[in-house]
């Protein structure tokens, strides 16, 4: 980033930190060396995304980062306040159905598979030599541990311990990430009273609501395991003969169960993001009591459950078709419920460039949906099919998940079509491409192979903006093969191939071939994300990959689920901003200038961070942006953030901005601010390759570079001596000296290749 392999880190530790040249490093000492010369320094932030092995564990929560996304997707309102409420509202419950849908299935697998049916089916438990100890034999009689009810005590560790390794997570990571105190918030006479939220104080510190939204979530992980061990001992003790006092208790752990979910839901509901102010208060008993509360009361089940019942038996399966029904048919209506508050809200202000017209937040809030069902749905597929064999003896999983697996093949079908078309697509634009080329560089002799190279990557850049599309369908497709699969399991009370026999023999061969199909990919897809993790664990490469990934998913504070990734950004911004805040500071020896520039995500961070700071400062600022996603993709998928408005509110507040693109860039784009201030940002698209053929100034073919290496191009520093050029006679200083001091010193760059 700095062009100097000799560099010294200024400020930050080793996660995040400041670097300069080493001949840089006290430039602040020296101000007659630096006369007309800026100082380069680059923010490095890469091992906030990748890092240690630990982030392998990272991919168990991406059906949470994904719902947490969905969150700011927000349509753009206007005099909507209570309904965008309403809107973060839902994403939040959203978000509360996937905890309990993740360990729902960890009982389901460790309770319902292993403790009740494998260890309970005495063919079963002889090919397992760790289940002796809790297994039956032919006779029905065991060990003290055999009993159904101490089978599902011993099994409840299990998922309890899953959630308390949650909450672990987020309570570690947010200490790590989060915790960081941002630019403390002055009262500015050049302030307006139109702000952006990224501009307002709290928005970069949500540690009272992670706070309340890990409380609520941990007690909802804990009263769901609660309730698949209780339960099954309170329905025996209505139905059998037993002693008066477990009836009562049982029903006593009914009621608490039901009071502790309305607490989850309540608290969940109750208050929202503090944006406006930054809160540092926490609601210290919420936080302490009631995860305590829930796992006294989990206790208390495993006691009760653990009670001895000598004439108990488990046979079949545990009631897990209504749990996984019921938590299905609640996320598709809260998923329905978030699209008519879109809908309104995208009406309200409506915004053609606006990813899926407003419907991007609950079509990213079914995918997240659907990921955490694949990836609950494969792993109890596997695990019963690793317990079971091939001999039949226990009666598996579900029948809801047998039926989820089932509409995976459709819905591959669908993705594959969609594919086929945006290569059809794709190609035609190429072919557009290819009759361009020659006009953007004119003169030169043609080759074939050439034009079709730099002709292809423009036509596959280009498909970024067809991805609001393919989210759409894919979304509406998943719903509706969900539902059609919910319908199914509670119709028929079987799996497909048994419901559809009797039925013409093409339905039947269907039904059969969409279930074997579905439960191998479901299970192949499981064990490649159980791979990926392993991979990533011990190999820093994948880890970095995986960080790539999380760029755009982590960027956000986690609103909806305290469980997702951490926000990089809620230290990466205060980071930056106070940086920026202390350069400004020191007019006495540099003028208080600065340029700052960003890659890639690092713009989306440079222009957070400059949101961040006080009016007055910010106009001492210029901003340089180059393959940045700012509209391409935040400003689409996050219009109430990223949208013109927000944008053109940026341009106009600080000194300059200017941005560089390129056609064949993934990722990157222009600004297309509406009005005279699209020109002022946006410089016209940059060659690349920089020459077509074999040149004086390149004798060797010029490298397609597409999203990287935008310093390479001229135009890089011919846009940055524009910016410092532009910001030095503006600014004044104290003292007459300072005016024959150094020129600013540009932060350079906040860059993802860091």
């Amino acid at each position: 980033m700095l062009g100097d392999p000799r560099t010294v880190r200024i400020s930050g530790d080793d996660t995040a930190a400041v670097f300069r040249r080493t001949e840089d490093a006290d430039a602040e000492r020296r101000p007659d060396d630096y006369r007309g010369k800026p100082v380069p320094e680059a923010y490095v932030w890469c091992n906030l995304t990748s890092g240690n092995g630990s982030r392998a564990l990272w991919l168990l929560l991406l059906p949470f980062m994904v719902v947490n996304i969905a969150h700011w997707m927000r349509p753009t309102s206007r005099h909507r306040r209570r309904l965008a409420r309403t809107y973060g509202l839902l994403v939040r419950l959203v978000g509360l159905t996937l905890t309990v849908l993740l360990v729902a299935a960890a009982c389901e697998v460790a309770l319902d598979l292993t403790a009740w049916q494998c260890a309970g089916t005495p063919r079963c438990a002889d090919d397992r030599a760790w289940l002796g100890f809790l297994a039956v034999d032919a006779d029905a009689h065991g060990g003290w541990w055999s009993q159904p009810g101490r089978r599902l005590a011993l099994a409840a560790l299990l998922p309890a311990a899953l959630t308390g390794l949650l909450w672990y997570l987020s309570h570690r990571t947010w200490s790590a990430y989060e915790s960081q105190q941002p630019l403390p918030h002055q009262p500015d006479p050049e302030e307006e009273t139109s702000r952006t939220a990224l501009g307002r104080p709290g928005f970069w510190y949500g540690r009272r609501l992670v706070a309340r939204l890990r409380a609520a979530h941990t007690a909802a992980g804990l009263l769901t395991v609660a309730a698949a061990v209780g339960t099954p001992a309170a329905r025996h003790d209505r139905r059998a003969d037993g002693p008066a006092l477990l009836e009562v208790l049982g029903w006593a752990l009914d009621a608490t169960l039901v009071v502790g979910v309305g607490v989850v839901v309540w608290v969940v509901c109750r208050r929202g993001r503090s944006e406006n102010r930054l809160d540092r208060r926490l609601d210290k008993t919420l936080v302490r009591w009631f995860p305590t509360g829930a796992l006294i009361l989990l206790v208390l089940a495993l006691l009760y459950a653990g009670w001895s019942r000598p004439d108990w038996r488990s046979a079949g399966r545990l009631p897990g078709d209504a749990t996984f029904g019921g938590i299905v048919l609640v996320q598709g209506v809260l998923v329905l419920c978030l699209a008519a508050a879109a809908h309104v809200l995208y009406r309200s202000s409506p915004d053609p460039r606006t990813a899926i017209r407003g419907y991007g937040g609950p079509a990213v809030a079914m995918l997240s949906c659907a990921l955490g069902g694949v990836m609950t749905g494969g792993g109890a597929q596997r695990v019963a099919d690793w317990l079971d064999g091939n001999h039949g003896s226990i009666d598996g999983p579900p029948v809801l998940l047998t039926w989820q697996a089932s509409v995976i093949p459709p819905l591959l079908v669908v993705v594959a079509a969609l594919c086929g078309w945006f290569g059809v697509r794709t190609v035609q634009r190429k072919h557009r491409e290819m009759t361009r080329i020659p006009l953007d560089y004119p003169g030169e002799p043609k080759d074939s192979t050439r034009t079709r190279r730099i002709a292809g990557t423009r036509a596959r850049a280009a498909l970024t903006d067809r991805a609001p599309l393919l989210v759409g369908i894919i979304s509406a497709v998943t719903l509706l093969l969900g539902a059609a699969a919910l319908t199914g399991a509670w119709a028929t009370g079987k799996a497909p191939a048994q419901a559809a026999q009797g039925l013409p023999d093409v339905l039947e061969g269907a039904a059969e071939t969409a279930q074997a199909l579905g439960s191998w990919l479901i299970g192949f897809g499981f064990i490649l994300f159980v791979t990926w993790g392993r991979r990533a664990y011990k190999d820093p490469s994948a880890r970095r990959t995986i960080g790539i990934l999380w760029d755009v998913g982590t960027f956000w504070p986690r609103a909806a689920h305290p469980f997702a990734p951490p926000c990089y950004a809620e230290r990466a911004v205060p980071d930056l901003t106070w940086r920026m805040a202390a350069w400004t500071r020191a007019t006495s020896a540099t003028g208080g200038r600065l340029v700052l520039s960003g890659h890639s995500q690092g713009s989306v961070l440079a222009a957070a961070a400059a949101w961040q700071l006080r009016p007055s400062v910010r106009r001492r600022v210029a901003l340089l942006t180059y393959g940045s996603p700012l509209e391409r993709l935040y400003g689409r998928w996050f219009p109430a953030h990223f949208g013109p408005a927000a944008l053109s509110s940026l341009h106009r507040e600080v000194d300059c901005w200017r941005n560089l693109h390129r056609t064949t860039d993934p990722i990157g784009g222009p600004i297309d601010l509406p009005g005279d201030c699209g020109p002022q940002v946006d410089r016209p698209a940059l060659k690349d390759p920089l020459a077509y053929g074999r040149t004086e100034e390149h004798p060797l073919p010029a490298p397609i570079l597409g999203h990287g290496d935008y310093q390479a191009d001229p135009a890089f520093a011919e846009e940055r001596a524009r910016l410092l050029a532009r910001l030095r006679p503006g600014v004044p200083a104290p003292r007459p000296a300072a005016q024959d001091g150094v020129t600013p010193a540009p932060a350079d760059p906040p860059d993802t290749a860091g």
